[in-house]
């Protein structure tokens, strides 16, 4: 091994002992009737931080299209152990929907402590050809929805010194082939909620805000895109969540799952030709 080599693995050693180290401690008796509204919450990471919240006690509100999926998600949450667990159906790429479920949740918890946006449209695994539209309708979904939600719980948020959770993904801090559509509403994301804490922190507001940054994870509608395309490993989705939730609880300003998304993310700054080489050489995909 050459040294350039050993200095690298140790100082990625040293950050990942360093994160978990300093992480602060998860209480999660401090759930117990916590008022959560959690989006995208059919399937997937969604659907597994519902139940997480459920076992810790909470009162929770879930959010997605499709409805019935929605009554079955809410009935286990129940089972669990959810102090509450209602359900609300909506279409993100509408003008008034989010804001009916964030109304929705406040009239039903009496107000808010955790705003957990998850919530992502459909979109193809290939080349960009130009549609446009596309592009526009899935910015409706994947971002201006997240900040009119935001903006609309955001006094509630204030009121009980609450969080509000963004879920990223690394494609929206390095871009990579055939997602140019959806990476453009993770850059968004982490551009506008970036700057939202900052602005949060200067007037010392009491609303945290966590932006968490997702490698890929093994939910149905990822691995119907990737398998056998790229070899990339896929992390569980019961494990991103309960990450997510545990960054959110402790007020954290960032998640990097699984840790070593972290280092992923700065190599495009620190060996950018090398980056763009293995990026270009992951995917079996032929256009």
């Amino acid at each position: 091994m050459g040294t350039f080599t050993k200095i690298l693995a140790a100082s990625i050693c040293v950050a990942f002992l360093a994160v978990r180290w300093t992480r602060p401690s998860f209480d999660p008796e401090s759930l117990r009737g916590a008022r959560v509204l959690v989006t995208g919450a059919s399937t997937g990471i969604g659907e597994q931080m519902a139940y997480h919240y459920a076992r810790f006690g909470a009162q929770i509100v879930i959010t997605a299209r499709r409805e019935k999926v929605l009554q079955q998600v809410a009935e286990k949450c129940l089972s669990l152990g959810a102090q509450k667990a209602l359900y609300i159906a909506a279409d993100m790429a509408s003008e008034s929907e989010p804001d009916k479920v964030v109304d929705f949740a406040l009239e039903k918890l009496g107000g808010l402590d955790y705003l957990v946006l998850n919530h992502i449209g459909p979109s193809p695994f290939s080349p960009w050809e130009g549609d446009v539209e596309h592009v526009k309708w899935l910015m409706k979904v994947n971002f201006f929805s997240y900040i009119q939600m935001a903006w609309k719980a955001m006094a509630s948020l204030e009121q009980s010194k609450g969080s509000l959770v963004i879920v990223s993904s690394l494609l929206g801090k390095m871009p990579s082939p055939f997602v140019a559509p959806y990476t453009s509403t993770k850059f968004a994301l982490n551009g506008f909620f970036g700057a939202l804490y900052h602005e949060l922190a200067m007037k010392k507001s009491n609303v945290s805000v966590s932006i968490c940054t997702l490698g890929l994870i093994d939910t149905d509608s990822a691995m119907d895109k990737v398998r056998g395309v790229t070899n990339v490993p896929a992390y569980p989705a019961t494990d991103a969540a309960l990450n997510i939730i545990i960054t959110g609880t402790t007020r954290e300003p960032e998640l990097f799952y699984p840790w070593f998304t972290h280092t992923v993310s700065l190599s495009k700054d620190w060996f950018p030709s090398v980056t763009s080489y293995i990026l270009q050489n992951s995917y079996n995909y032929i256009p």
